[in-house]
Formats: C-alpha cells, structure tokens, sequence
C-alpha cells in the first residue's frame, strides 16, 4: 500500500510518502518477505518510511475501511474481473470502429478510382455489387451500433452488490469514451451515406445514358439503313407494271419506316424522361433526340415525296396507255368497216355515226393537249417519258387524221345521194380545232377532285387494312406467348421469375384486342361506303381508347421483365411456332406504334378532305388522338406523385405538366419581393390540373430490378379558383407570377423557355376564364367598381 501525494515521478501518480507492507501470516512466507523486501528497497530507491503490518486488522489503523475492499477488511465494493471485461470490451469497440471506418475508406476509394466498363451488362453487374456490398456495410455499422449502444446501456444500470463506490467514478469515464465513440460512428455512416448516394446517382444514370444511346444508335443505324436502301429505289419508272411495283416496294419500306419511327418516338420519349430527371448528361440526350427526331423526319418525307412522283408517273402512264388503247380500237374500228357496204346512203350514214360515236367516247384521250400533259407532269418528267408522250403523239395525230379522211369520205358519198343540192354558206377551210375537253380549266377541277377523292379512299383502305393487321398481330401475340405461359408442355420452358406473371409483361393487351376485334375494326369497315363518318368512328370511342393509358403506364414493368427473361428458351421456342422474325418486344410495341399511325392516317385524311362532310369530325378526331398521346405521357408522370393524402382523380384531368424553378413569397413575410432573385430558386415538378395547381420535388427511386423511376413527393397545392397570374416579371422573360389569395402567397415560376411559359400561361387562362364565366354574375359589380375593362381582375402586366 503506497501513500501519495503531489507528482514527482513518472513512475507514479503522485509523491510517495509511506509504504505499508502487510506481511504473511505463513512463516516461511513471511520470512522471504522480509529478505526480498531489504534486498529490493536499495534497487528501487525506496527512501521512505516503511511500515510492516502484521495482520489486516493493523492495516485499518492506517487506512479508513471504506478505502479497503472486503478481502482486507473494508467495505469498498469492487469487482476487478468485471473491471477487467469492461475495459477489454470497451477496447474491443473501439477497435471494431476503427476497422469500420478502415473498411468505409477503402471502399470510398474503391468507387472513386474503379474505372467503369464498356458494356451494360458489366456495368450493371458492378451496381449490383456495390449495392450488394453497401448494405452489408450498413449491416454492419448497425451491429456495430448496436453493440455500443448495448455497452452504454450497462454503464446506465444499477452496480451489483459485488462492485465499490470507486467503480461508480470511473463509469462515467468509460461512458463519455463509448458516447464519443458512437458519435464518431454515426458521423461517418452519415457521410457515407451522402456519398454512396450521390455515386449511386451518378451510376444509375450512367447506366439510363448507356442504354439510352444504345437504343439511339441501334434506331438511329435502321433509319440509316433503310434511308439508303430506299434511295436505291428510282423514283420514277418506263411503264406501268413497273411503276405499281415500285410502289408496292416502297410501301414496304413506309411500313418498315413506320415502325422504326414508332421505336424512335419511345426513344426520344425515354430522353425526355432523362431529360426531366436533371440527368448530368442533358444536352448530349437533347441532341440526341433532335437527331433522332431529324432523322426520322426526313425518312418519312423522303418515302412520302417518291410515292407522290411514282403515283404521279403512275398517273401518267395510265393516260398514255389509255391514250394508245384508244389509238388501237380508233384503227380496229376503221379497219372492220365494209367499204362495199358503205357506197349507199344508209351504210355510209351508218359508218359515219359509228365513227363519230367513237370520236365523242374517246376524246378525252384523243384530242388531249401535249402542252398542258406536260405542264401537269413537268415535276416526273424523265427523258424517257418525254419519248413516249412525243411517240404517243404522233400515234394520236395519225388516228386523227385517218379518221377526218374516212369522216370526208363517207360525207362525200352522202352528199351524191342528196337531191336537190343545196345552197350553203361558205366556211372556211380549216376551221379552228376546238381544245380538248379533257384539259379545259372546268375539267381540270373535276380531275383534281376525282384524284383527291382517290387518294382519300386510298389512306381510308390503308386505316382499315393496317388495322386488321394490328387486330392480327394482337391475337397472335395473346395466343402464341400470352397463352403458351399456361401450356403445362412449355412450363419446364419458362424461367421461374416469368412465371405467374404474364399480367405484367402484357398489361392489358387483352382489353385492347377485344376492343379493336369487336367493335372499333367493325366501325371503320363500315366507313367503305361512307368515308364522311371516319371522324365519328374515332369521336364516338375516344373514352375507350383511354385504356392505352393503362397500356403504357405498365410498359416500364413489362419491359423490365422482358430484358430478364429475354433470352430465355421459352421465348425462342414460341417465336419458332409463330415463324417470327422480330422478337416479342417488337409486338409489345405495336399498341404505342398504332397510336402514332392514328393520328398521322388522320392528318392524311385532312390534307384531301377540306370540302367534304365529317371534316369538322376528322378534325376532332385528330385532336382527340393528339390530346390521348399527351395525356398517356402526363398520366406516367401523375402515377409517381407520393405523399398526396387524397384522391388526385378528385382534381380533374392533367392538363399540363413539368419541371421549373420556383422563387416563394408571402405578404407577412420579412422578404420583399423585389429581393426574391437573391436566393436560391426551389426545384419543382408542376402538374395542372383543371381544379388545382400541385407542387412536388422529383426524387428517384428503384423500380423493378434494376431500373430507376422518378418518383414526385407532394409538397403543396393551390385551388385554381383563388389563382391568379402575373404574365411578366422583370429581368427575365422566361418568368412569370402565380399569386394566391390575394397575394397572400406568390410563387415566381420560371420555365426553361419562353414558349413553354406561354403555353403553360394559355392553359391557366383557359381554366381561369372558365371560372370567370362561371361567377360572372357575382363578379361584375366588383369589377366595375374595382377594375378597369383593359385590366381584368385575374391579370396583371408588369
């Protein structure tokens, strides 16, 4: 036992002034003791009083027993073995901390210098690890965790009868160390957390950018492909045969066109996505999609420009061949007429009439003007064609000429049978011939009509044709894979993930084949006989075509589900049995396609309708299928809003919807309104919809497997009939002000471009006007006395 004071040494705590040695009660014991003692105080330095005690009892004169533990008869209360284990797992848990955050470190490393592959499947397997290995990560800091929180708890807990008052003291101490290391703990799984899920971001959409320009190049490298087969096909063509076949091969590439910009338009509708997510990558995907946009633009008017000129070349080939069809039986007539039977009166009258019963059938085609066949068809106009209208020419002006020779010849003959002869006025020798009927300007008109009329029932048999095409290819997919995945013989086919889940990789393709087989195909069939009521046909079941919604919101599951299981052997036995040669993805895609291919066969519909009846109908129609796109592509967006306590249905449609910054104001607030571009702008996804103005932040989120979805966390809404809007705000045109109720709240919005804002400011003036004529009545008296009539209540111009 040492007695200390103030420090001395660093040998000791403090300066020793007593040494109390308690001797053993054995007498061999004690004798070493003795010896050991007087040996060792020289090496030691000892220089100091030394007391040898005896017995225990001796030791209490000197120390107080509340100092002493039991065993040398006080009654301090201490437990040196649980001392011991709390010290070593005090130490064992700060070790454990300091290997976590070893462990954090090399893995931060790890994300940051690991150099990404080349191709998606790599890429995607590396996510997957890293996330597998994340949370493990996150397992362990909260085992780690726990365990500190369990060693803190026992410091909280009352002592065993077995420990001392000292044990009290020294507790606290250990409990600031486990504290301190705990804060340390939660501090780096906070920062890595921040890390991880910025890397996590930045993966993700270097995957999303990965597969989105692999899609682009493998559209953008068919549209390249088909744009040069095309331009191999001539434009043109030396007869009719050739030019119908031309026809008919280009009109299988419009076919293989249009679905490629079926698959461009998904594309392009994926990059807008990316787009609207904030994606690093924006203009690289914008330009991508312009490019796609551009390319697909012009395949379509190349395809569109050669089936003009080749049913140009078509049309004038016709005429020519009508033209020398007319020359044969014009020389078939003259040369089958009896000239023996034609020298009396009666044979050569009746010669006569039959030739110019002839005359007045085929004069269209005999007595045409070369002048205006060439300016009709200057546009198509080859060498080629050029001989055969000259060569056509002379053919028609020798028939001519035989038949004005027989005509003077027979009328000469009946002019010796007529008695007396007769007196007439002179004319003249060669009287002016007069212009072809076939080429007259009133003509002209019932030409250009006759042709427009055909080429509108041309596109109204393409509507029906394609759509019994699509009603096929429909059935065929609903039997050939639909079915097939409840056929016990291609069970042991399928992948287990498939299984059971053939509502997600079709949607709902059922309703949409029951719906196109049994009534909307049966509509347009009946439009053969009545092409005025196509319009209705569209107008009469726009609600049910609503279902495409339904379609495409589901398409992001289906194909999820579809890349995991694509290469699976069940598909590739169904695509055998079908004698497909596009995969099942590309018949996914024909419900997408067919919206498309709706509102372009109705624009075509329009271009060569403008006199006839339903085209106010069609007009609608087309409307109708535009206003369906746009609403299946907000209806996407409307499906991730989260965190709306109420039924958004409740709200009316979607009118309008998009990403902007938003600058906040209130009337009793410290902030001016003219200090607003001071801060910071808020980031907004806004929906408008015919009763409210909603408010969320985009955020993202896992979807199924390893594809990311935007999600819209609901922030606030505003009713639309205590809206109003301020058009302009200074400093930038791309601004404007949406105030509520009465400028208690005002929101500064500004869109990325200026026609975005107008558009937006249009369909809120709509809604706003709508209400004004609502509570017109109960308006008018205070704006006659508040407002002028060039300023309305609900707008404002700064």
């Amino acid at each position: 036992f040492l007695i200390s004071g103030p420090p001395r040494c660093a040998s000791f705590p403090g300066n020793l002034h007593l040494v109390m040695v308690l001797r053993p009660t054995g007498f061999f014991q004690r004798t070493f003791t003795d010896i050991g003692f007087r040996f060792s105080q020289e090496d030691f330095l000892l220089k100091l009083p030394v007391v040898m005690l005896s017995s225990v009892s001796d030791l209490l004169t000197y120390i107080d027993e509340q100092q002493l533990t039991p065993e040398f008869g006080g009654t301090l209360e201490y437990c040196h073995s649980e001392w011991v284990i709390f010290r070593t797992a005090i130490e064992s848990f700060a070790l454990t901390v300091k290997e976590i955050a070893q462990m954090l470190q090399s893995f931060g490393t790890e994300l940051a210098e690991t150099e990404l592959p080349d191709d998606m499947y790599s890429i995607e397997r590396i996510l997957a690890l890293r996330t597998e290995k994340y949370y493990q990560l996150k397992e362990d800091i909260t085992a780690v965790t726990k365990e500190g929180n369990l060693l803190l708890s026992s410091f909280e807990e009352p002592v065993s009868g077995e420990c001392s008052q000292d044990q009290h003291r020294e507790r606290p101490g250990d409990w600031e160390t486990v504290n301190r290391l705990l804060g340390q703990l939660h501090e780096m799984e906070t920062a890595f957390d921040g890390f991880w899920e910025k890397h996590q971001l930045k993966m993700e959409q270097y995957l999303q950018l990965w597969k989105f320009e692999q899609s682009f190049q493998e559209v953008k490298n068919a549209i390249e492909f088909l744009m040069s087969q095309q331009a191999e096909l001539p434009d043109t063509g030396d007869s009719v045969p050739q030019v119908k076949q031309r026809l008919k091969d280009l009109g299988h590439f419009d076919g293989m066109a249009q679905d490629l910009i079926g698959k461009a338009q998904v594309v392009i509708l994926h990059g807008h996505q990316l787009a609207a997510n904030h994606h690093y990558a924006l203009n690289l995907i914008c330009q991508q999609c312009n490019e796609l946009r551009h390319h697909s633009d012009v395949l379509s008017d190349e395809i569109k420009r050669k089936q003009m000129r080749l049913q140009k070349t078509l049309d004038l080939h016709t005429r020519l061949q009508q033209a020398l069809q007319c020359c044969d039986e014009g020389a078939y007539l003259l040369a089958n007429q009896q000239m023996d039977k034609c020298q009396s009166k009666e044979g050569a009258q009746k010669a006569l009439q039959d030739i110019e019963r002839f005359l007045e059938s085929s004069s269209a085609y005999l007595n045409y003007d070369p002048q205006a066949l060439h300016y009709d068809f200057e546009s198509v106009l080859t060498s080629e064609l050029k001989c055969q209208i000259q060569s056509v020419q002379v053919k028609l002006e020798n028939v001519r000429s035989m038949f004005e020779n027989r005509q003077s010849c027979f009328k000469k003959l009946l002019d010796k049978h007529v008695r007396p002869v007769q007196l007439v006025a002179p004319r003249p020798e060669n009287p002016p011939r007069s212009k072809s009927p076939l080429f007259s300007p009133k003509h002209d008109i019932k030409i250009i009509y006759f042709y427009f009329f055909l080429y509108f029932s041309h596109v109204i048999n393409e509507l029906i044709e394609t759509e019994r095409v699509y009603v096929e290819e429909l059935f065929t997919v609903l039997t050939g894979y639909r079915a097939e995945m409840d056929n016990p013989a291609m069970l042991i086919l399928m992948p287990p993930m498939l299984r059971n889940r053939k509502d997600v990789l079709f949607g709902n393709m059922p309703e949409i084949y029951d719906f196109h087989n049994k009534i909307f195909l049966h509509s347009l069939e009946s439009c053969l006989g009545a092409p005025e009521r196509v319009g209705f046909c569209f107008l009469d079941r726009r609600e049910d075509f609503q279902m495409y919604e339904k379609y495409c919101q589901n398409k992001p599951r289906s194909e999820s589900l579809w890349r995991q299981c694509s290469e699976s052997t069940f598909f590739q036995e169904c695509q055998r049995k079908l004698e497909h040669k596009l995969g099942l993805d590309s018949y996914l895609l024909k419900p997408v396609q067919r919206l498309t291919k709706y509102q372009l066969l109705l624009k075509e519909l329009l271009k060569y309708s403008t006199s006839c009846d339903g085209v106010q109908e069609l007009q609608e129609a087309l409307v109708a299928m535009l206003d369906l796109l746009k609403s299946v592509n907000d209806s996407m967006h409307q499906i991730s809003i989260t965190g709306y306590d109420g039924d958004l249905s409740e709200l009316g449609k979607v009118l309008m919807q998009g990403s902007f910054s938003v600058w906040t104001g209130h009337r009793k607030g410290p902030t001016k309104m003219k200090d607003l571009a001071r801060f910071k702008p808020m980031q907004r996804h806004l929906f408008l919809y015919e009763k409210a103005l909603v408010f969320c932040k985009k955020r993202e989120e896992h979807g199924d497997g390893y594809d990311k979805t935007s999600s819209y966390s609901f922030k606030h809404f505003l009713k639309m009939n205590a809206v109003g809007i301020t058009e302009n705000v200074k400093g930038d045109h791309r601004k404007f002000e949406i105030w509520y109720s009465g400028r208690e709240e005002v929101y500064v919005v500004q869109a990325q471009t200026v026609d975005l804002k107008m558009a937006w400011l249009n369909e809120i003036r709509k809604i706003l006007f709508k209400q004004q004529e609502l509570i017109k009545g109960t308006f008018d008296r205070f704006l006659c006395g508040i407002h002028s009539a060039a300023e309305p209540f609900l707008f404002s111009h700064c």
